[in-house]
């Protein structure tokens, strides 16, 4: 009889997907059918996203109120719900491995969005919202971005990317740089500040700019770079770079997710095996890195590298700390500070480290939100599901307002303008209207270097 739950802590098995039988549709279904059964008994993740309650209305609205009354097609109005946040498998299922079930909810979401890509049920404009790097090639170039993000504000604009990348007008959407964050770090590529190793810290740190910093918000990449200058850290711009592979992933592109890796992965490698830590300022970047890269290429001794040497930022800031080796001579208060802990940092493990960063700032009092803004990717982009991003985020929004706060922040500066925009369309704000900052722009600032 197996035991009721886990008593031992998750763990993730590789993602076998050059294995053929990973890509054997009948067997896929079964796998699904065994798993909705599991969740259909259970239901403590109702709450997390819209995945199950998805499931669980199917099931209920079934002629058997079973998972085996519900038709097979209809297993991918599941899946389509699912944005790969891992938040289900890393703190509410009971049944995870070691435990005999085995349940790994993102990751067989993970393969049914696969062979639903390699089937070509993926329309265009999604693979185009996945191709970062192609998006940002207009970034820093003169008056052609001005233009362009002058243009993406208006209606028509709006409407055209409606209706043919299926993103919704009504969606916050970034605007594109004028200048490239590799472009404004390359005065700045190599610090000239003595290496200073601690026990638990390399002195030296590599910076993976990922493309929303490169790409369109660049100021925050500089306010990284502030930080480590302040804190007499010395770090390098990485050589070269492309996008770790986070959008193709929630697309189920495996292919296009390894061709990325392939680049990445021996660039980064050096970095590790010449002792750096590796440090990226968005956290599903550093998570692709950490956890799914590995697991999908188990075989890379790269991938292992780098996993091993890559670092959340504020998780190297506080073990640096712990090393001795942190300043706190902050000048500038912050005061109140609204700070939501976005999924992608939650599942890494590391505890609230950002969070932990913020209270050593003087006078400051840290309002922390651990839930889901809904934002999820392209996921809250998108006209098919940007009404319902917008429902998830709601208890974030009015959370972010509870203590007035002079500044709502997030690791995830995508959720941040997603909690932004939720804040605004519920108008709760009577006053001043609370600040967007990163956090690490928040740190900057409190030293008076940002």
């Amino acid at each position: 009889m197996s035991r009721e739950g886990n008593l031992e802590a998750p763990t993730r098995h590789a993602i076998d997907w050059k294995n053929p039988e990973f890509w054997n549709e009948d067997a896929l279904n079964h796998e699904l059918e065994r798993v909705f059964d599991i969740c259909h008994g259970c239901r403590r993740c109702v709450s997390l996203c819209n995945s199950f309650p998805t499931l669980f209305d199917l099931i209920d609205e079934s002629s058997t109120l079973e998972v085996d009354g519900v038709a097979k097609t209809d297993f991918v109005k599941v899946v389509d719900q699912c944005y790969l946040c891992d938040v289900c498998y890393m703190t509410k299922c009971p049944y995870t491995p070691p435990h005999p079930w085995n349940v790994d909810f993102p990751h067989l979401m993970l393969r049914a969005k696969a062979v639903k890509f390699k089937k070509g049920e993926v329309g265009a404009g999604e693979r185009f919202l996945a191709s970062t790097d192609v998006q940002g090639k207009f970034a820093g170039i003169p008056i052609i971005v001005q233009t362009a993000n002058a243009i993406n504000k208006t209606q028509f604009a709006r409407g055209v990317m409606e209706s043919q990348l299926g993103v919704d007008k009504h969606a916050w959407i970034p605007s594109l740089a004028t200048k490239k964050f590799r472009s404004l770090a390359k005065a700045a590529a190599h610090s000239s500040a003595p290496i200073k190793n601690g026990e638990r810290t390399p002195g030296k740190v590599a910076i993976f700019s990922t493309c929303y910093i490169n790409y369109n918000e660049p100021g925050i990449g500089m306010d990284l770079l502030n930080v480590l200058t302040h804190n007499d850290i010395a770090f390098e711009i990485v050589s070269k770079e492309k996008c770790c592979g986070m959008p193709k992933l929630e697309l189920g592109d495996l292919d296009g997710v390894a061709e990325l890796a392939s680049f990445n992965l021996p660039v980064l490698a050096k970095y590790a095996r010449e002792g750096y830590a590796i440090l990226t300022a968005i956290p599903s970047c550093t998570l692709m890195f950490k956890q799914e890269i590995p697991l999908l290429m188990p075989e890379s001794a790269d991938a292992h590298l780098v996993k091993e040497a890559m670092w959340d930022p504020f998780e190297y800031l506080i073990a640096r700390k712990k090393d001795g080796l942190l300043k706190t001579d902050f000048k500038v208060e912050l005061g109140h500070v609204s700070y939501h802990i976005p999924c992608h940092s939650r599942v890494q493990n590391i505890g609230k480290k950002t969070e932990e960063m913020l209270k050593l700032v003087p006078g400051i009092t840290v309002n922390t939100v651990e839930r889901c803004s809904g934002h999820a990717g392209t996921y809250g982009v998108k006209k098919l599901h940007h009404k319902t991003a917008m429902k998830i985020g709601k208890p974030v929004f009015k959370a972010m307002m509870q203590n007035t706060p002079d500044y709502i922040s997030s690791d995830c500066q995508l959720a941040g303008h997603h909690i932004e925009q939720g804040i605004d369309e519920l108008k709760l704000v009577l006053d001043k209207a609370p600040v967007l900052a990163h956090p690490i722009s928040l740190i900057a600032r409190a030293y008076g270097v940002g």
